[in-house]
């Protein structure tokens, strides 16, 4: 009995000494060999005994769908145009070419597609640094489409490089396109393409006007009316132009400019004051007064008060320094409102998607 346990005692121990000494080899640090497809990097611990973490390089190829969904987030393109891009000999699944190869054919491709095609929707946007100001319109067949990231996107970026530009008034929308560049140095032109690429539809930049302050003690604010989500881009702005005309007018000259932006908006005028409209639009609703008047038999003096007084009525209708301030309280006439707060209104652009 006693033999068989000692007998059992040093196979167990030797059972123990063979586990020791695996563990050893195991903990024991070694020279790494010269690695082929992975390096091993040395970890000094607090004992001062070093272990390696053996880095394996997994990389591989993205595939053919992970490519197309790169492609397609870059540029907006759709799923096929994007697997053609790819596919394409000499692009060979090189993203960069792809990019290239779309704006080459994809964008000619749709441009040709839905060109002539009617655009009523849209969008109008607006920027304003300084003593400039842009408003720039574009047009896209359907309301979905112009309320995408894409499209606003697109708008914001016209308005941003008219401002930066040096062109004031009507722009010649063109050759603007084919010169001015968007915040990441591309042509203007070839942003278009790319948007209507994304988009598949008729994008049009259909107006741009650029106003440039009168004087040094002028104001420009602005107002953008229905905006898209998530956009500063809307289907009605406007952009006024406020003087300071009085001490008592300084600091107060941004809020008023905002406020009467917000009423062109909403009041739609023709005109900024009765002197600016157009000496046929005059008499041709004085024609039209006299008509009405005709076989009345009234002398001419009194004839000549009512239509005075006829012609201020519609002043008030097309003139924005005739209206009734539609923001301000009670109401006043704008002319008056301004210059009870020592301002004068000196200029506006309004800009609307009409349907």
């Amino acid at each position: 009995m006693f033999l068989s346990s000692r007998a059992g005692l040093r196979s167990c121990g030797a059972r123990i000494a063979t586990s020791n000494t695996r563990c050893a080899s195991v903990l024991a640090p070694t020279a790494p060999s010269a690695p082929t497809a992975a390096a091993a990097t040395p970890l000094h611990n607090n004992n001062n005994k070093i272990n390696y973490i053996q880095s394996f390089s997994t990389a591989a190829k993205p595939s053919t769908a992970q490519l197309v969904k790169q492609l397609r987030e870059m540029t907006g393109a759709p799923m096929m145009e994007c697997k053609k891009a790819l596919s394409t000999p000499e692009v060979d699944h090189d993203l960069e070419k792809a990019q290239e190869w779309l704006r080459k054919y994809g964008s000619a491709k749709a441009s040709s597609k839905v060109a002539g095609r009617e655009a009523l929707e849209g969008l109008v946007g607006v920027k304003i640094e300084g003593d400039r100001a842009s408003i720039v319109q574009v047009k896209s067949e359907t309301d979905f489409a112009s309320r995408s990231e894409t499209f606003s996107t697109f708008v914001q970026e016209i308005a941003d490089a008219a401002t930066a530009g040096d062109v004031n008034g009507d722009v010649d929308i063109g050759a603007f396109m084919a010169s001015a560049k968007d915040s990441k140095g591309q042509v203007l032109s070839e942003t278009l393409n790319d948007a209507i690429l994304a988009i598949r539809e008729n994008i049009q930049v259909d107006s741009m006007v650029i106003m440039k302050a009168s004087s040094d003690k002028s104001v420009l604010a602005g107002y953008v009316h229905g905006r898209a989500p998530n956009s500063s881009c809307g289907s009605a702005a406007a952009v006024v132009e406020v003087e300071v005309t009085s001490d008592a007018g300084s600091g107060k000259a941004e809020e008023a400019a905002k406020k009467l932006a917000m009423h062109v908006v909403a009041a739609k005028p023709s005109y900024l004051n009765p002197e600016s409209v157009p000496e046929d639009v005059v008499n041709k609703e004085k024609e039209i007064l006299l008509e009405k008047m005709t076989g009345t038999n009234k002398p001419p003096e009194i004839m000549e008060k009512i239509i005075a007084g006829q012609m201020r009525k519609f002043y008030e209708g097309i003139c924005l320094t005739e209206q009734s301030h539609m923001v301000e309280e009670g109401n006043p006439k704008v002319s008056k409102a301004m210059k009870s707060l020592g301002l004068e209104v000196k200029n506006y652009t309004l800009v609307g998607m009409s349907k």
